[in-house]
């Protein structure tokens, strides 16, 4: 028997230690329902099945709570259909989110989703996210992505923006320990270094996923 997306999720987030209310999951279905309805007639998303958007998208977007919870600022640099900062914003609402995506149309299905989870404290802007220093230098506590495979380029874009005593969270797959390795000398030539890499499986999946943790030196 297919399990339905709020089983999914419940089951999939408690796994990763997060407890969700009934409202939390009623929000995060409804969220899901809006991805299908906008995804039929715009492509925001590869991932279409009700077991893959609740878990490769939802539950995978919650794992960012293993390294960040609120209070404080998230900007979330290339949040594609609003992952990993719409989920994460449900979940922890006193975080303040800035979302940023270089594609119109996926920053205004962000918009629509915001609007209709009736969500405080979040800004979705269709810009370049080098361009986000002019206006946000020193702004955030934690600058978050899943889009970027390139973790120095992430870095060189996050720290003009990240506070003194910020975190920038890279999420990736497998893999994790072979790539800080490899970016290692460009990381210390930004000013910057790993805290720590946090390693798990994605409920449900099977598949390996790690939260590489980075501060300013």
């Amino acid at each position: 028997m297919m399990q339905s997306v709020k089983d999914l999720l419940k089951k999939g987030a408690a796994e990763l230690g997060v407890q969700l209310d009934a409202a939390q999951l009623e929000s995060l279905n409804l969220f899901a329902e809006e991805l299908k309805k906008w995804n039929r007639k715009i492509n925001l998303t590869a991932i279409t099945g009700d077991e893959d958007i609740a878990l490769k998208h939802l539950v995978d977007s919650l794992s960012l709570l293993k390294a960040v919870r609120g209070p404080g600022r998230l900007l979330d640099i290339g949040s594609g259909g609003g992952f990993p900062c719409i989920p994460v914003k449900i979940v922890q609402p006193d975080l303040d989110m800035v979302s940023v995506d270089a594609v119109v149309k996926k920053i205004s299905f962000q918009k629509q989703a915001v609007r209709l989870l009736n969500l405080a404290g979040f800004t979705a802007l269709h810009v370049r996210a080098e361009t986000l220093a002019q206006e946000y230098a020193s702004s955030f506590d934690w600058v978050v992505s899943r889009a970027f495979s390139d973790i120095p380029s992430f870095v060189a874009m996050a720290l003009p923006v990240l506070k003194p005593e910020g975190r920038i969270v890279a999420m990736k797959g497998r893999n994790a320990v072979e790539e800080v390795e490899a970016a290692s000398a460009k990381l210390d030539a930004l000013g910057a270094r790993v805290l720590e890499i946090i390693d798990f499986t994605l409920p449900g999946t099977g598949d390996a996923r790690s939260l590489v943790v980075i501060g300013k030196k």
